[in-house]
């Protein structure tokens, strides 16, 4: 669901014309090979129309048949960044419309489902990518202090495996726990982005069991409407607080474990948490 904000019209989204189909409808495309869903829609958003996004909270699937074979969309909310439409092989027209006139256009009653779950939330939720460091070995083999423990070989793998799936998210700053295993699991990410890493000393778990709500306060004050955040923070942090944050707003969520290198795409309206959407760890 592609949009953007128009001052005169307020938000709209673009629906794409095929001329294969002659439909208007949602961008979309396959996966490839060993492909995650948020890098085959950033990727599937920019070649069909031309606009870079920044993935948002998740919307909603959808099955179908078409010549008989079975096929399955994953849809999210996705805000134009920047670029500009040319017509191309698959693509040949599209149109910017209010989310009304979107409703009356769309060919497929599908898309209109979509539509609808999109605009059940405000569209410029803030959002943060919330992570769990990657692998690091194991406490009882390292002889420095605990905070200085790094990446193992595979955690190495599973940091470089993230950048493009947080990417996809669209993320403008980048902060860190204040471990050197946190900080080394966005490092490629920040490097990509050309951004440094801000440390966050409220996020680490020796803090957390001193106070878990100033870990809490923090998470909700970084999340921004301007500026997507990617955070990275440990396994005895995150579960408490996505599932305080989540009953704060009496929000059900899947179970809170976050694996090593997993992570949770958040949505806030303000300071109230409206989706928490957990990602597997990337495949290494």
């Amino acid at each position: 669901m592609l949009w953007r904000h128009s001052r005169k019209h307020g938000v709209q989204v673009a629906l794409v014309h095929r001329p294969r189909y002659d439909d208007w409808s949602l961008p979309k495309g396959k996966a490839l090979p060993h492909e995650t869903a948020p890098v085959t829609a950033a990727r599937e958003v920019w070649e069909e129309t031309g606009f870079t996004a920044a993935l948002g909270r998740s919307l909603t699937s959808v099955s179908y048949s078409v010549s008989h074979r079975a096929k399955t969309v994953h849809y999210f909310s996705a805000r134009a960044v920047d670029g500009s439409f040319e017509p191309n092989r698959e693509v040949d027209g599209l149109e910017w419309f209010t989310m009304g006139a979107a409703r009356k256009r769309m060919t497929y009653d599908f898309d209109r489902a979509v539509l609808d779950t999109f605009a059940i939330h405000p569209a410029d939720a803030a959002t943060l990518v919330l992570v769990r460091h990657a692998r690091a070995g194991v406490r009882e083999s390292w002889e420095g202090s605990d905070a200085e423990r790094p990446l193992d070989a595979k955690g190495l793998r599973q940091a470089e495996a993230l950048v493009p799936l947080l990417a996809a998210f669209g993320p403008r700053s980048v902060h860190s726990a204040s471990v050197e295993r946190c900080r080394g699991t966005l490092l490629p990410l920040a490097d990509s982005l050309d951004l440094e890493i801000v440390d966050e000393p409220a996020l680490t778990e020796d803090a957390y069991r001193h106070d878990p709500a100033a870990a809490r306060k923090r998470i909700v004050a970084l999340a921004d409407r301007e500026r997507p955040v990617a955070v990275c923070s440990q396994g005895g942090v995150i579960p408490g607080v996505v599932k305080s944050l989540a009953g704060r707003a009496d929000l059900k969520i899947a179970k809170a474990g976050t694996p090593k290198a997993a992570f949770w795409l958040l949505s806030f309206d303000g300071d109230q948490l409206i989706q928490a959407d957990p990602y597997p760890a990337p495949e290494v």
